[in-house]
């Protein structure tokens, strides 16, 4: 069962597996950036504690609010996911709401629909009453998630399709509506 769990250095193992699978590709929702996690428990620590102060704090100048959630099976984390609290003008153009990505060996089983569900449920909690996804253009796979929670295609955008989906429905039918996540 996908589930959408706070950054907690219990799944330290699990997620250094998971971020070591992406390679060079940018895990998205992840907060990968300055600082760059060191991955050993104590690193997965300290990482952890910075995203979860994201929702009070943006942990950087040019960041808004945001909760960092680690997407897992229930025994491992699967992937990761970044639920803005607010639109900053990138975010508006390209970045959106939420953004998310699901490790390379765990793609194709659901997850990424059942996370995006999750999140939307938890957006309608924030007052994200319209919350923007993006996607790259050539990027079937998200398309096909978006599309599928409901998303309506706006326009494409330097290179990102973007979508906005209501989040009043999905608040009410998917599970996990309350904007606190299981630790």
């Amino acid at each position: 069962m996908t589930e959408l769990v706070v950054p907690d250095v219990r799944w330290h193992a699990s997620w250094a597996a998971a971020m070591a699978e992406f390679g060079t590709d940018y895990p998205h929702g992840s907060g990968l950036g300055d600082p760059a996690p060191v991955y050993d428990e104590h690193g997965c620590a300290a990482y952890a504690a910075w995203l979860r102060s994201a929702a009070t704090d943006p942990i950087r100048e040019d960041w808004v609010r945001c909760s960092f959630f680690w997407i897992t099976d229930g025994t491992e984390v699967v992937g990761f996911l970044a639920l803005r609290h607010v639109l900053n003008d990138w975010l508006l153009q390209e970045g959106g709401h939420i953004g998310y990505s699901v490790r390379p060996s765990r793609r194709r089983e659901g997850h990424a629909a059942r996370a995006l569900a999750l999140s939307l449920g938890k957006a309608a909690v924030l007052g994200i009453e319209q919350a923007l996804v993006t996607c790259d253009e050539d990027n079937a796979g998200s398309r096909g998630t978006i599309e599928g929670a409901g998303g309506i295609f706006e326009d494409p955008r330097n290179g990102k399709r973007r979508y906005w989906i209501a989040t009043d429905v999905v608040s009410r039918s998917a599970p996990g509506g309350d904007v606190a996540a299981r630790s």
